[in-house]
Formats: structure tokens, C-alpha cells, sequence
């Protein structure tokens, strides 16, 4: 029986991610805003409550350009298998109405 499987150290190149009961819930968000610096790139979820004129950020997560070129990458795969499963994702032409102006570089997302 190898080390990880009796609690020891993970083989190298494997890593071991704790996931808490409270962090695996999730937190619902229907709008993404990206903004981004030379060095960083931000990620704001906001929920968007219908006729409330006031959105909160839920989440804000801040990664290195790198880590978001492959946190693009890897969307774009789960969406193409997601696709291939479910059909195509429906987009509508009507994109929501922003009420911050989180002012900069912004994306939609």
C-alpha cells in the first residue's frame, strides 16, 4: 500500500486540496467583473437581484496573468464538454444593466 493512501504524504506532483463544508455550498453569483493590472487580474462575483437598484460583491479573487490565461483555457474546455453534453448554451443578446461604476479595465463576463 503506498504512502497516500495510508495518510501520508501525497506522491510529488499531486497536491492535496481540503474542501470545507462551508466553502463547498458555493456562493451564487450571476455577474462577473474583471478588471486587471500589469501584475494581477480581479474577478468580482455579484449577484444582481431584479429591481434592486444595488448589487454586492459576493466573492472577489485576485490571480496572476498566468493563472488566469489557464483559468480562461479550462473554461473553454468545461463549457466545449458541457456543450457536447447538454447542448449548446444559449446566449442572450441583452447584456445585464450595470449599477457600479467599478471604473478602470472592466470585462463582462
Amino acid at each position: 500500500m503506498d504512502s497516500s493512501k495510508k495518510g501520508g504524504n501525497p506522491p510529488p506532483n499531486q497536491i492535496n486540496i481540503e474542501l470545507s463544508e462551508e466553502i463547498a455550498e458555493g456562493i451564487y453569483s450571476n455577474l462577473a467583473m474583471i478588471a486587471h493590472s500589469n501584475s494581477e487580474f480581479v474577478i468580482d462575483f455579484i449577484r444582481l437581484m431584479p429591481g434592486v437598484p444595488k448589487a454586492k460583491v459576493k466573492s472577489r479573487i485576485v490571480i496572476t496573468p498566468e493563472h488566469a490565461k489557464r483559468l480562461s483555457s479550462a473554461l473553454i474546455d468545461n463549457i466545449r464538454k458541457y456543450e457536447e453534453n447538454f447542448g449548446p448554451i444559449k446566449k442572450t443578446e441583452e447584456g445585464p444593466k450595470f449599477p457600479i461604476n467599478f471604473g478602470g479595465t472592466v470585462g463582462e463576463a
